[in-house]
């Protein structure tokens, strides 16, 4: 029997959620959502008002919204039983995370800031983590060697960002205004890098974004106001 709070390895990583809620401290709801479920492998755009609750759904969905009730479950995994540490532990193996401020060490270089998922794991897994990171950086055109990223530009820093999200080989990938602050040409091909690679892999995206660009290239996109989904359809 394994032991509580313990996240399985789930067999199958799509997505469920039931009865959710977030509330702030005051009790004010942030989020509900009644019921919602999304198939694994699928591209999903989350647009919708600025405060109207969409990283407040991407923070639920790995288990990082405070003060959340319901059901929000990865395959055969429930998050919100789980502990603090076990819900840690289940991101550090099935997801990986894009932040908008990229969260980069500057005096790092480029590998070693795409790696950094390895200093949270075993040693036995740090090489392969380390391995990946380099292949990923490489198929994004990073390839500036010892070169510190305090130089880098804002698409460089962002395609850093995504190596190290990738690097563990995680199944899911929550990407937070993946193209935020970019210019059109490399917004797009930004994303076109980051959809290709989750469609090639069969990995699940799901990005939350203001940029009509990005929804158009989901399988997938709905729209949060007021801390509601308003609207949910297949991309043509």
């Amino acid at each position: 029997m394994k032991p509580r709070n313990t996240p399985s390895v789930p067999m199958s990583l799509g997505l469920t959620i039931t009865d959710l809620a977030v509330t702030a401290p005051s009790g004010r709801a942030l989020l509900t959502v009644p019921d919602f479920a999304l198939t694994l492998g699928t591209c999903l755009g989350v647009r919708g008002p600025s405060g109207a609750g969409k990283s407040t759904f991407l923070f639920a969905l790995a288990g990082l919204a405070e003060n959340a009730t319901g059901t929000v479950s990865w395959g055969a995994t429930g998050l919100l039983p789980l502990s603090a540490e076990a819900r840690a532990k289940f991101r550090r193996h099935h997801v990986g995370m894009v932040f908008q401020d990229f969260l980069l060490f500057e005096e790092l270089s480029a590998a070693a800031n795409a790696a950094l998922p390895g200093a949270y794991t075993s040693r036995a897994r740090q090489s392969g983590i380390a391995d990946t990171a380099q292949a990923v950086l490489a198929r994004l055109g990073i390839t500036h060697g010892a070169r510190t990223v305090e130089s880098f530009s804002g698409g460089e820093r962002q395609r850093v960002a995504i190596a190290r999200a990738l690097a563990a080989n995680p199944e899911i990938i929550l990407a937070d205004e993946p193209t935020a602050s970019l210019d059109r040409k490399t917004a797009d091909a930004l994303i076109d890098d980051l959809v290709t690679l989750a469609r090639d892999e069969g990995k699940t995206l799901i990005a939350v974004s203001h940029d009509p660009a990005v929804h158009s290239r989901m399988d997938r996109v709905i729209e949060i106001v007021d801390g509601r989904i308003v609207s949910d359809g297949l991309v043509s």
